[in-house]
């Protein structure tokens, strides 16, 4: 089996959570010829009526510059890693708990399986268990 795990650099905004709260961001930085990988947003707990956005990546100077226009910012947390490599029955389980033995509490994960590859995004709470996680996924991937 062979996986991989690298650090994907996202950007943030708020937007206000009703129909279209996000459209008009991801318009502008499709626009601006940007092709994500990566989009997740959610209602904010705190905030009632806001929610948040996450884009990734963002890569060339027209993106960037739309991502500022539209309210967007590079966030150094939550720390997003993407995986992925060759599916096989039982991996996700045996992923995690290897992950929940080394001590690593995700913060986030979400994974999908197509063609018989998997590609998934695991939000960690620091850059070491980030660092952690990518290691035993290594290991996992030749044992």
């Amino acid at each position: 089996m062979s996986f991989k795990m690298q650090r994907v650099h996202v950007f943030h905004a708020e937007v206000e959570d009703k129909p279209g709260g996000i459209s008009a961001k991801l318009k502008a930085l499709a626009e601006a010829g940007a092709h994500l990988e990566y989009v997740y947003s959610q209602r904010s707990v705190t905030k009632p009526g806001m929610g948040n956005l996450y884009v990734a990546p963002l890569k060339t100077n027209g993106e960037l510059t739309a991502a500022k226009a539209a309210g967007l910012h590079e966030v150094a947390e939550p720390i997003v890693m993407r995986v992925e490599g060759d599916d096989k029955s039982g991996l996700g389980g045996r992923l995690t708990q290897a992950w929940e033995i080394a001590g690593i509490n995700l913060h986030g994960l979400v994974m999908s399986v197509i063609g018989g590859r998997f590609v998934g995004y695991a939000t960690f709470d620091t850059v070491a268990d980030a660092n952690k996680a990518a290691t035993l996924l290594a290991e996992l991937g030749t044992a």
